[in-house]
């Protein structure tokens, strides 16, 4: 259903692309938009093993596309260094595809903490289960279940490794 990897030799295995998942803070959301646009946009997340964990307002551009089309992908860029003398750039990023699903209930308040001890890191759970509280009217949190994962790097990076034997 999706297609491999043209350069393989550039793949990252799978260990490399959930420990940049987990290390990362933002990625882009694409979606099916307005008219058959593609719809684009930059989103915090949190990966908790099987999927991409957002959070969102109830309503807009996202959401409305998201109800038309749950199919996505979510890409995630690690690092991208331009070497101007070489004309390139030495980059490795992550590409993800799936279905997006809305959350409610204790599946939502579990997922929104997960998101909020990635950016807000607290020793005072109930600060955290307040700040919850005070956003949930107007919160909407939704998962990405990934159904593919795939990670390449440029060639730069691949000379930095030091060779296995």
């Amino acid at each position: 259903m999706f297609r491999p990897m043209r350069r393989k030799a550039q793949s990252l295995i799978q260990e490399e692309i959930i420990s940049i998942l987990q290390r990362q803070t933002y990625g882009t959301l694409s979606l099916c938009g307005d008219d058959g646009y593609p719809y684009s946009v930059p989103m915090n997340y949190a990966y908790d093993g099987d999927r991409i964990i957002f959070h969102s307002a109830l309503s807009g551009h996202k959401i409305d596309s998201i109800r038309r089309c749950p199919k996505a992908s979510f890409s995630v860029v690690d690092s991208s260094d331009v070497i101007a003398e070489e004309y390139t750039t030495a980059y490795r990023s992550v590409i993800l595809f799936g279905c997006i699903s809305f959350l409610e209930g204790d599946e939502k308040r579990e997922a929104a903490k997960t998101l909020a001890m990635k950016f807000f890191p607290s020793d005072d759970p109930l600060s955290r289960d307040a700040y919850i509280d005070s956003h949930w009217p107007h919160l909407c949190v939704f998962v990405l279940e990934v159904e593919h994962m795939s990670g390449k790097q440029g060639l730069e990076l691949m000379k930095e490794k030091p060779q296995e034997k």
